[in-house]
């Protein structure tokens, strides 16, 4: 489990960046010329007396650092994230000059220290992160104590309760803190959905390259059959035509393999075409027979049960085969059995209104943990649970990627911990998929 972890926290992080060098740029571009209007406003607008060249020094260093790797770097070329780091902690440590010229936490603008350590959040890894917020933390703390006085009017000054200063302070550490963790959390989990949906669009991807296979064959073997039929004639006259020559043994040879490929083919055919009326149209208990097929022979595995029902005596349904259904499906199977101790079994129901497929197994169930966040991608082990043998270490990627995958066809999914059988036994989860007749992916009439 811990490699699983680790393997999908890399992943996430793959996703999170690389961050270009022309989005930073661009944003420090934007934070120049805002100083620069916040300033001119200021000095010449209200007529408060500021620190200028100090002020213009601060600002001139950022515009200095980006006109710099403009020359220096191509726009297009992606940070590492110490790089990244390294130029967040710049307008950090800058930022911070520039207010300790205006009045340190007493200037309105001190707030915006929250900014860039909300944008490292969405695109550093954790530890990076948590540097840059203890860097911009102490930073608001430096300049609780040390500042230069607030631009006031002349010959007046600005004079706050310590107490309040006390209050500033401590709100702009709690709102970097928040701003960042928010930002990190909201990334993580971003990054995280777009791997785990992009895990789920290769399967099925996969699944439907598998599913044309038997059309292939059946088409591949009808193109075949005039060239091999006019190789095999071609071989009986050379066999006829050499009947007292030493090459007639090879046409002879010739003949019986060309007999052999016509053999193959024609099974390919047939087996092709079985398969597209098969992929095409079939029943409940096909689908459900076709997505447990793995694991219906498995040594040592659990006793496998399909059942099936009307419930209003409703014909049963002809659905038309989609590959992420019977992938969906099996997936919720191969969890049971994963988990069963010793019986899984899965229930069709239907009736006029809908369709209901149910997979049940006797196993532990679903911790509460874990029904709390289950359907989210990397959701680990049913916690609590030390199967003997080879066990499944968890739902995972699997679960996710199931519930994806038969949502998209219409299905809603419930899952639950309940008494599903007779006996006492016959209790643990239970995944219900359930199509309303609206919903359902029924085969065109033929």
């Amino acid at each position: 489990m811990p490699h699983a972890l680790a393997d999908s926290q890399a992943a996430i992080d793959a996703l999170r960046g690389p961050v270009r060098l022309r989005t930073l740029t661009a944003l420090r571009w934007l934070a120049v010329l805002g100083q620069l209007t916040a300033i001119a406003l200021v000095h010449f607008g209200l007529g408060f007396p500021t620190p200028l060249g100090l002020c213009l020094g601060a600002i001139a260093a950022s515009a200095w650092l980006n006109l710099f790797t403009m020359l220096r770097f191509s726009p297009q070329r992606f940070l590492s994230d110490r790089e990244a780091a390294a130029y967040m902690a710049f307008d950090i440590v800058q930022l911070c000059l520039l207010l300790s010229f205006t009045g340190g936490l007493l200037n309105p603008f001190s707030a915006l220290i929250i900014a860039p350590v909300t944008i490292a959040a969405s695109f550093l890894p954790l530890r990076l992160t948590v540097l840059i917020g203890m860097l911009a933390v102490a930073g608001i703390s430096v300049l609780s104590l040390y500042h230069m006085p607030l631009p006031w009017r002349p010959g007046e000054a600005l004079t706050l309760a310590p107490i309040y200063k006390a209050g500033v302070w401590a709100a702009l550490c709690f709102t970097v803190l928040f701003f960042a963790a928010y930002a990190h959390r909201i990334a993580a989990e971003s990054a995280q959905m777009r791997s785990a949906l992009a895990a789920t669009q290769l399967v099925l991807d996969r699944e439907q390259r598998l599913s044309a296979l038997g059309g292939l064959a059946a088409a591949a073997a009808h193109e075949l059959g005039t060239p091999l039929a006019t190789i095999q004639l071609t071989a009986k006259e050379m066999q006829r035509e050499l009947e007292d020559h030493d090459l007639r043994e090879d046409a002879a040879l010739l003949v019986s393999q060309s007999e052999r490929c016509r053999d193959i083919l024609g099974r390919l055919s047939r087996h092709g075409e079985a398969g597209d009326a098969m992929h095409d149209r079939l029943g409940v208990e096909a689908l459900l027979t076709e997505a447990a097929d793995p694991f219906l022979e498995q040594r040592g595995g659990p006793e496998i049960r399909i059942e099936t029902n009307s419930e209003d005596g409703a014909p049963e349904p002809v659905l038309q085969r989609r590959p992420e259904i019977v992938y969906g499906l099996r997936n919720l199977i191969e969890n049971a059995v994963g988990f069963a101790r010793s019986e899984v079994q899965i229930a069709a129901r239907w009736s006029a209104q809908q369709l209901s497929i149910v997979v049940n197994d006797d196993g532990p169930g679903f911790s509460p943990e874990i029904l709390a966040r289950l359907g989210e991608p990397y959701v680990s082990a049913r916690i609590g649970y030390s199967a003997p043998g080879e066990r499944k270490s968890g739902m995972g990627l699997g679960f996710f990627i199931a519930k994806t995958l038969l949502e998209g066809a219409g299905a809603k999914i419930d899952f639950k911990n309940r008494q599903w059988g007779e006996t006492p036994a016959q209790r643990g989860a239970s995944v219900a998929a359930i199509w309303p007749a609206g919903a359902l992916p029924t085969a065109p009439v033929a």
